[in-house]
């Protein structure tokens, strides 16, 4: 069976890298868990490390979080459904909102249960994804500042994850100006501005970081120790926490090309070959996993000999050429991985999950 693996050594130096980097610059941050999709044993050794706040855009993962502390302070971080509103209520302390219907909907809900319920207001920057536009800001503001049960706690913004718009200095000056209209206006202190995520860490690093940004949200770069900005690697991160494994279950020399009439395959595609590559062979291998669980393109083998071929529902094949590394069926091949091919992985439930320290421990027999 195949299965992926987060080394815990690994993941616990990350954060401890970015914990005392945000202190010193005295930044609070939140944890963006959405990459875990709610596994409960990677939550569970996540929430062991300390962390104070945890950030996700499904309720059924701050709900387990919930589960394993109640304590602990959650944000759902996209604009609520009217179908979740509740739930937003029971499960997130915080919530990220742009929408007046909904918000006041949040605000009956809050008075039901009898909590007060903080939010944080989104505003385009130029993103276009979500965002109470900025020439509405003030009258939004207004409205919302009198609902009951309602607390506004912070402002914020998302950038880069739909256009890839970067945000700058500029732009998140734009975010503590609103900060200061407001408080001036309306007599009343904003604790957050929430303007930084993993984009952003390198903005705190080269002092281009308007001192009023005062709140993170950091997925990307604790788990994989991404410098989104300059599509890098962070010194001193790591940035291979997570690997899959799969098992190879045949493996035979057969032809690189195919006999019969060629048509389309299962997603639609058609296949060429090269003239060349007729009457070759190749050791081919299938291993157990397929398109129900992961996208290839997503998905590099550590043994950089072996290639993609082919995948179907529930099987990938690879081309071992000559198979110079005497792979058997039964073997491991093992994977690293980006963040959507993580992401697509955790959300398959035909993968088992386990925690490692790579460096100490057998995957295999874990």
């Amino acid at each position: 069976m195949a299965f992926i693996t987060l080394d815990a050594h690994k993941l616990k130096s990350n954060f401890d890298f970015l914990n005392t980097f945000f202190k010193e610059q005295h930044i609070d941050w939140s944890v963006v868990t959405k990459i875990l999709c709610g596994n409960k044993k990677y939550l569970a050794e996540l929430l062991n490390m300390g962390i104070s706040q945890y950030s996700d855009s499904r309720i059924s993962n701050l709900k387990v979080i919930k589960s394993i502390d109640k304590n602990a302070q959650t944000i759902y971080i996209k604009p609520p459904a009217k179908g979740v509103i509740r739930e937003v209520i029971k499960y997130a302390d915080i919530s990220m909102n742009t929408d007046f219907r909904t918000i006041k909907m949040l605000s009956k809900e809050a008075q039901k249960q009898g909590v007060i319920h903080k939010i944080i207001i989104m505003i385009d920057l130029g993103e276009l994804r979500e965002g109470v536009m900025r020439e509405d800001f003030v009258d939004f503001y207004s409205r919302v500042f009198e609902m009951k049960n309602i607390e506004i706690i912070g402002l914020g913004t998302n950038l880069s994850c739909l256009y890839g718009i970067l945000p700058n200095n500029d732009k998140l000056i734009q975010l503590s100006l609103y900060k200061q209209l407001v408080e001036a206006k309306f007599n009343v202190k904003i604790p957050f501005i929430s303007g930084g995520s993993s984009v952003t860490i390198p903005l705190v690093s080269q002092g281009l970081m308007p001192k009023g940004i005062n709140h993170f949200r950091v997925g990307e770069t604790l788990f994989m120790g991404t410098d989104v900005y300059n599509s890098d690697t962070f010194e001193g991160m790591e940035n291979n926490i997570f690997k899959l494994y799969a098992e190879i279950i045949e493996l035979y020399e057969k032809p690189i090309v195919p006999t019969g009439e060629l048509g389309t395959n299962l997603e639609g595609e058609e296949h060429n070959f090269d003239e060349e590559d007729y009457g070759k062979t190749t050791m081919r291998a299938i291993i157990d996993i397929g398109l129900l669980d992961i996208d290839m393109k997503h998905l590099d083998p550590s043994d950089e000999s072996i290639k993609y071929a082919g995948a179907t529902s529930d099987m990938v094949v690879l081309d071992l050429s000559d198979n110079s590394k005497d792979y058997k069926v039964g073997d491991l091949i093992e994977f690293t991985m980006d963040y959507m091919g993580i992401v697509r992985i955790m959300n398959s439930k035909y993968i088992e999950k386990r925690i490692v320290n790579v460096a100490t421990e057998s995957p295999a027999t874990t």
